[in-house]
């Protein structure tokens, strides 16, 4: 899929490929049923006076068999219908957007090529020159082809996840199993039965959090162990269990050089080692390295007093940006260190959705996937402290913002008390829509894409409704992290609680 021409993409058979993920999903809303009848004839063996000795042992061991080899083909499935479903909202965009792309430039007319770039000249006017309009319509013609383009990148990451889910019932092999002793024999199924599936994809994280929290510790250890993927990436489940799943598919990551996230891991582990090496508290939140898609935090998330969830902008890259955003947050964590001593604090480098490249800044696709993926992060923070929540602050910077702006947009209400907007290209609505009780903004004069309103209005705007923080004149775009300008210690203030406008 990703290497598939616009017309490609165009002819795509998503009805097709919407049969065949409903059919599997119908399969696996039926198995945990189908499993807890086996678990009933399994237990009644177990208190038959009628039937004893070897036979029944051997025939309530062989239901127990099928039970647990059932909990993991149900929950390989549940995991690979959570890529599937992305898949096919990523495949119809993408289809809907290459028809369109296409349509326009037969209008003009104009010839695309597979990537969605105009081949040959304009079509000129009656006097010299391109013709504007034709010149516009080609233009949107672009842009439409190459957000085609990228939900058709989107929807083949979620293609080979999906297919990556059901590995472990080797279903990615040549040799995947043929019958139920092959299945049994590739789980290695021994001893107590795997622990229950988290919830459905479509279930919310305090969902999640309420299974987790039932869970026994023997129960939770195997679950990290035995589905590492599914665990690091639950949002719902406290970090301190997301960390230890998602180092050991780090482990794997790097012990492959060939795998498609091999970049990305080396730069997590890097990171990590170097950070640890100078006695700082590191953990893994979120790891998905074929999608380079990475949450780094400092200091313990279970445990701190107040969490800043730092959204870095255009052409960020988890392989090579990482340890900037990074080195921003601990710069957050020490102001804030300093405005509150005896605060307990945590942030958190979030590279949890694709930052566009500085060339498709007027796009909003990558805002349109990060913002629910923010919306979710910031609900799986508050579900897993539930009891004790910590105080929660957005530091978005430049198209960050564009992307918190969506995360706000998503079903309920954004679980954070305060957003800071940093340099930010303008957005659509009012500091109200963000429905964060505390929204911040600082924009500095010598900042340019603070004046290009290409995503909405200036934040700087009184209009807007947001509190300024201090910025110097001559600060650019990239200084607001910076330790020697006035932004970074009331950045610190702000997420401890203790800013007041001076």
């Amino acid at each position: 899929m990703s290497s598939a021409t616009l017309p490609d993409i165009a002819g795509w058979d998503v009805p097709s490929l919407r049969a065949a993920v409903s059919v599997l999903t119908a399969v696996a809303d039926r198995l945990p049923a189908w499993r807890a009848r086996m678990e009933v004839v399994g237990r009644s063996l177990g208190h038959a006076d009628c039937w004893y000795g070897p036979a029944a042992t051997a025939a309530a061991a062989a239901l127990q068999e099928v039970s647990t080899a059932a909990t993991a083909v149900t929950a390989a499935l549940t995991e690979s219908l959570e890529q599937a479903a992305q898949l096919l909202v990523s495949a119809d965009t993408a289809q809907e957007l290459a028809e369109q792309a296409l349509a326009t430039a037969a209008a003009v007319p104009v010839e695309l090529d597979g990537d969605g770039r105009v081949t040959g000249p304009l079509p000129e006017s009656s006097g010299a020159g391109p013709d504007a309009g034709s010149t516009a319509a080609v233009l949107r013609a672009e842009a439409l082809a190459g957000d085609a383009v990228y939900a058709a990148g989107s929807a083949a990451l979620a293609a080979s996840a999906a297919a990556d889910a059901l590995a472990p019932l080797g279903v990615a092999s040549s040799l995947a199993p043929a019958t139920f002793d092959d299945l049994s024999w590739l789980l290695a199924v021994s001893g107590p039965a795997t622990p229950p599936p988290p919830p459905s994809a479509d279930a919310g994280p305090d969902q999640v959090a309420a299974w987790w929290a039932a869970l026994s510790t023997a129960a939770r250890s195997s679950a990290i162990a035995g589905h590492p993927a599914r665990i690091g990436a639950l949002d719902g489940v406290p970090t301190w269990a997301r960390d230890r799943a998602n180092r050991l598919l780090l482990g794997r990551e790097l012990a492959d050089p060939a795998r498609p996230g091999h970049a990305v891991a080396e730069s997590v582990s890097t990171e990590i080692r170097e950070r640890e090496e100078r006695g700082e508290d590191v953990q893994l939140h979120q790891f998905r390295p074929d999608e380079g898609l990475v949450a780094l935090a400092l200091g313990d998330l279970d445990e701190a007093d107040a969490v800043a969830v730092l959204v870095p902008g255009v052409g960020t890259d988890a392989a090579y940006d990482l340890d900037a955003v990074a080195d921003d947050a601990a710069a957050v964590a020490h102001a804030t260190g300093a405005a509150a001593p005896e605060l307990a604090v945590a942030t958190v480098a979030w590279l949890g959705y694709r930052a566009p490249p500085l060339a498709r800044a007027l796009s909003t696709s990558a805002a349109r996937s990060g913002g629910p993926a923010l919306d979710r992060a910031l609900d799986g923070l508050v579900a897993a402290r539930s009891t004790d929540p910590p105080r929660t602050t957005v530091l978005a910077h430049s198209y960050g913002t564009v992307v918190s702006e969506r995360a706000a947009q998503a079903p309920g209400v954004l679980a954070a008390d305060s957003v800071v907007l940093l340099g930010s290209p303008g957005m659509d609505g009012d500091a109200d829509a963000l429905e964060a009780a505390e929204v911040y903004e600082a924009s500095s004069r010598s900042d340019y894409v603070t004046w290009l309103e290409v995503h909405g209005e200036q934040t700087w705007d009184t209009g807007f409704g947001a509190s300024a923080l201090p910025t110097d004149d001559d600060m650019g775009h990239s200084d607001y992290y910076d330790p020697d300008r006035p932004t970074l210690p009331a950045m610190g203030e702000v997420v401890a609680g203790t800013w007041e406008p001076r």
